[in-house]
């Protein structure tokens, strides 16, 4: 039996007065590649915060590996949609990533951390950029750097809040071939408007405009969300759609 790594139980989230998040219900279980998809201002980002615990719910369960979410988000890697850092500060690659393994004040790094730095660099294809100062990285490369830094915390979970929409088309098919080969290793949670990615790389999707629509498999599933929303998949991702029907 697959193990229930993320359990979300009708969980509701204002800002204000305003619902974000409405009676959202989401299991996600270990090697799971999930797909989030759903117009702007749907709540995509707010529910990656929730599951880091970040944002608190103000109705609902969220259990991260059997726990709270800020006891459980140690087992998680996120990429945020964007990283802000000043590309002339002087520091290489390798230190970048050195940096994610970062527990306690005071503690110095082992030789462990910077062997687990090495492989992580390796994975992601920029060890040999290990002593480049981060400035002199191209977009998809820094992008690959900030996916090494997730990885050193040996995460059960990766999270990505739409990672590659500063990169060209070009580094987005070695980033998402890269995620593919790490579903075997770690469930995966990728939001993104990228309906091609989502057809091609991903296993399931959840179509999220502050109520869950839709969660299941991809095979399929595009096809059945065109026909809730009687407008294209493309217009679902980028837009708001005409017509919502809760379908769960």
């Amino acid at each position: 039996m697959t193990e229930e790594i993320i359990s979300i139980k009708n969980v509701w989230v204002y800002y204000g007065k305003i619902p974000v998040l409405e009676d959202v219900t989401l299991t996600i279980k270990q090697n799971d590649f999930l797909g989030v998809i759903g117009p702007n201002g749907g709540g995509k980002t707010t529910l990656l915060k929730v599951i880091l615990g970040l944002i608190r719910p103000d109705q609902g369960e969220v259990k991260v590996f059997g726990k709270d979410p800020r006891e459980g988000r140690r087992l998680i890697g996120y990429i945020p949609q964007y990283t802000r850092f000043d590309p002339n500060f002087p520091i290489n690659v390798f230190d970048v990533v050195l940096m994610g393994r970062y527990r306690q004040i005071f503690k110095g790094y082992t030789q462990k951390d910077r062997e687990i730095t090495l492989d992580a660099l390796e994975t992601v294809g920029m060890d040999e950029f290990k002593d480049r100062q981060i400035g002199k990285l191209s977009g998809g490369e820094i992008q690959r750097v900030f996916m090494a830094r997730a990885l050193v915390r040996e995460p059960k979970l990766l999270l990505l809040d739409e990672p590659t929409a500063s990169i060209d088309p070009e580094m987005q098919k070695h980033f998402y071939e890269l995620l593919a080969d790490l579903k075997n290793r770690m469930a995966i949670v990728l939001v993104t408007h990228d309906i091609s990615v989502v057809s091609t790389y991903i296993d399931e999707i959840a179509c999220l405009n502050r109520r869950l629509f839709y969660h299941g498999k991809t095979e399929g599933g595009l096809g059945m969300l065109e026909d809730i929303y009687r407008c294209p998949v493309e217009m679902i991702a980028h837009g708001t759609p005409h017509r919502v029907l809760k379908t769960h």
